[in-house]
């Protein structure tokens, strides 16, 4: 089995290969509002780093968001072309999972939304659920709560393995789109002269 897994919603570009359970190219490349001129370039380099084809893939994992909105959608339309190729399973995971997959106990994983904003939640790897859903939040509704482990946008570590437990296959990949939780700001300044 060989998966395939891309995040592009944080300022960091995630790519990684598991070929029969263990990691075969891990890339964490940082961006600047770039990733469209890297995802594909480092998805080549990983199958080349890994002596695979890209039809040895058997499943496609993307990250869904929440996070950048350009960023949730070059993951998500990455993801779709490689449907196109027989026998591939697309899957989707929550970002937030993702940044969070190497950490255990009461993990609160954010990704910086601006003005002390944030899409967060809170998940108790112990009882397996949500303490505080994924939303977008204020830093004072998330202090409502405790946790014993932080992890941000900022600085993270991917456990592949996690990340695949993690995942749910997408039947129809045609009508996958990203996890933005919040609209765009052109939106909200369209709602704003609405009112």
């Amino acid at each position: 089995m060989n998966s395939l897994i891309i995040d592009s919603a944080t300022k960091t570009l995630y790519i990684a290969i598991v070929s029969d359970d263990k990691l075969v190219f891990e890339s964490y490349l940082e961006g600047r509002n770039d990733h469209a001129k890297n995802i594909v370039k480092t998805i080549e380099d990983g199958l080349k780093a890994s002596k695979l084809d890209v039809n040895d893939l058997n499943e496609v994992v993307v990250g869904v968001g929440p996070g950048s909105y350009t960023g949730c959608r070059m993951a998500v339309t990455v993801g779709k072309m490689f449907t196109m190729m027989p026998n591939l399973k697309l899957c989707k995971v929550s970002t937030l999972k993702l940044i969070s997959s190497s950490k255990k106990g009461v993990v609160l994983s954010r990704i910086s939304a601006k003005h002390d904003n944030y899409f967060a939640s809170i998940y108790d790897t112990n009882k397996n659920e949500f303490v505080l859903n994924e939303g977008f939040y204020n830093l004072e509704e998330i202090n409502k709560y405790q946790y014993t482990e932080d992890v941000t946008d900022e600085e993270f570590k991917v456990d592949y393995k996690e990340v695949l437990k993690a995942k749910e296959e997408v039947v129809n990949p045609d009508l996958l789109v990203p996890n933005y939780l919040r609209d765009t700001e052109a939106e909200r300044n369209l709602n704003d002269k609405k009112i």
